[in-house]
């Protein structure tokens, strides 16, 4: 732990992991809010699917584009306009009433200006600390998320059915705005600019790092997925187990990050990780017993920050500093259609075996990202003793002769 108390203590990087955490916590809120809040005024779970498919769809999308647009115009001017019109996007669907097809568009406007906060961050991060300790930090800031899925859905849950849907979504936007404001009035979000990219739209997944952490992270997002929805299909579509069993999944995961995050990082790193992913996927698909699923789940989480750590480590040690921000930017994106293909996948295996089929899913494609991460091992470098930072961009200085 001495590391990460090192870490903390570096200038900003309390305030700046704070800050971010807070803007990005509507992230483990909002889906869960927009699925009470349409299935109320629309009386269907389909239309309700319908929205959130619309706004993952914009999030997908926008990812690698607004992260880019950072390195055009400069990060404050981006994450301001995207912060407002995603907030004014969540007030709309709370307050004001429309037929599902206002819905799905206005949630699609809102996933297309998510704001880039989180390769904004992981762009800051090389200029805040040393590069031996850029690694840890990438750790550490993959298990602090999961607070965000362990206490989002239960806060909006709480507030959604004790007071009201529309309160709920009201209050993912006020969070947004206020979490946002501070990160971007954080002074690193000033001091670092970001060069812009001389390269198209895409070209950076040239770089076999970032579509091995692209590929990989779509796997082991999805395997996560898949998992969710077959926690929730074995206990009464989420009784209170379901949510003990999550928070468990949730917590081994920051449990692991802060256990592994120090170890260097080699090149069968990521094969390592995302096997303790898999393994603990497995024994889940065995047993649906609440106590087996605890154990076999708090394993599977040990994997999933320490996983995600080294995908950010690559993928920062392969690119130009300008090409950072649009690298996160489709790792990102990787991971939000993971994240959707995998739940849909389940969800049709759930309907045709039950809650075994959803296990079952995530087990083949955590597997697949095991197997993946193996056939690919030359396109992972070996960070052993190396610093881990973006490479520094270099252009001709005029002289005069």
């Amino acid at each position: 732990m001495s590391s990460y108390l090192d870490l903390l203590k570096r200038p900003g990087v309390a305030r700046v992991i704070a800050a971010q955490l807070t803007a990005r916590f509507p992230n483990g809120m909002l889906s869960l809010a927009y699925l009470l809040h349409i299935e109320r005024v629309q009386d269907s779970y389909g239309a309700a699917g319908l929205v959130l498919a619309a706004t993952s769809i914009g999030q997908a999308v926008a990812g690698p584009l607004t992260s880019r647009w950072m390195g055009r115009w400069g990060m404050r001017p981006v994450l301001i306009l995207t912060l407002v019109v995603a907030a004014l996007s969540i007030f709309t669907v709370a307050l004001v009433p429309m037929p599902l097809w206002g819905y799905m568009l206005v949630a699609l406007v809102g996933g297309l200006s998510t704001p880039p906060i989180q390769p904004a961050v992981r762009t800051i991060y090389p200029k805040m600390v040393t590069s031996k300790q850029l690694t840890p930090l990438f750790s550490l800031d993959a298990s602090a998320q999961e607070i965000i899925w362990v206490a989002g859905p239960v806060v909006i849950t709480f507030v959604a059915t004790q007071i009201s849907t529309v309160f709920g979504l009201v209050l993912c936007g006020v969070i947004l705005i206020l979490g946002g404001i501070w990160f971007i009035a954080s002074p690193e979000v000033g001091r670092v600019r970001i060069p812009r990219s001389r390269r198209r739209l895409g070209a950076v997944l040239i770089k076999r790092p970032v579509l091995l952490a692209t590929l990989v992270g779509f796997l082991l997002i999805g395997a996560c997925s898949a998992t969710e929805a077959a926690v929730v299909a074995a206990f009464d579509h989420g009784g209170p187990e379901s949510g003990a069993i999550l928070a468990i999944f949730a917590l081994g995961s920051l449990a692991g990050g802060l256990a592994f995050g120090h170890i260097p990082v080699g090149p069968w790193a990521l094969a390592r990780r995302m096997l303790i992913v898999t393994i603990g996927m497995g024994l889940a698909a065995l047993v649906l017993d609440f106590w087996w699923l605890v154990g076999a789940l708090l394993i599977a989480g040990i994997g999933i920050a320490p996983a995600l750590a080294v995908m950010f480590a690559i993928t920062s040690s392969s690119v130009r500093f300008s090409e950072t921000a649009e690298a996160y930017g489709w790792v990102g994106t990787g991971q939000l259609i993971g994240a959707a293909i995998g739940s849909a996948i389940a969800g049709f295996l759930i309907d045709a075996s039950g809650a075994a089929g959803g296990f079952v899913t995530a087990f083949a494609i955590a597997a697949l990202g095991v197997l993946l991460a193996v056939v690919a091992k030359a396109w992972h470098p070996d960070l052993r003793g190396r610093d881990a930072s973006p490479i520094p961009d270099t252009e001709p200085v005029p002289v005069q002769s």
